[in-house]
């Protein structure tokens, strides 16, 4: 099992960059595939982008293709969304996910943080 906790949120402007962070604990981080989720207020929970466990493929959607890059540092047991040129439509609470499959990276996910808020004003 492993807890995941996000950090990194704010308030930037149209532009802007900001790294979000997912501190993971417990077992093994190296041991996860991770995945990075949005959801704005009315609107369902949306994927932003994945990287595999096992080679470190990362994908994105075609909303942040270009603009975020999803590393990780499996020695520090964290990983990252690292939003750049960000847009008012990126506001949303960002969300951190984990699981030990690399098999389909839309889903589903064993292990969720609690949240960042990020807010893009223009």
């Amino acid at each position: 099992q492993v807890q995941l906790v996000e950090s990194g949120g704010g308030l930037v402007q149209a532009g802007g960059s900001l790294r979000l962070s997912c501190a993971a604990s417990g077992r093994t981080f190296s041991s996860y595939a991770m995945g990075w989720f949005r959801q704005a207020p009315g609107k369902e929970r949306e994927f932003v982008a994945a990287i595999s466990r096992s080679d470190g493929v990362s994908y994105y959607s075609d909303s942040v293709k270009g603009r975020f890059t999803i590393p990780r540092d499996n020695a520090k047991n964290t990983g990252y969304l690292q939003m750049n040129s960000l847009k008012p439509e990126d506001t949303a609470v960002y969300y951190c996910a984990a699981k030990l499959s690399d098999y389909d990276h839309l889903g589903p996910y064993d292990y969720w943080g609690q949240g960042t808020q990020v807010t893009v004003s223009s």
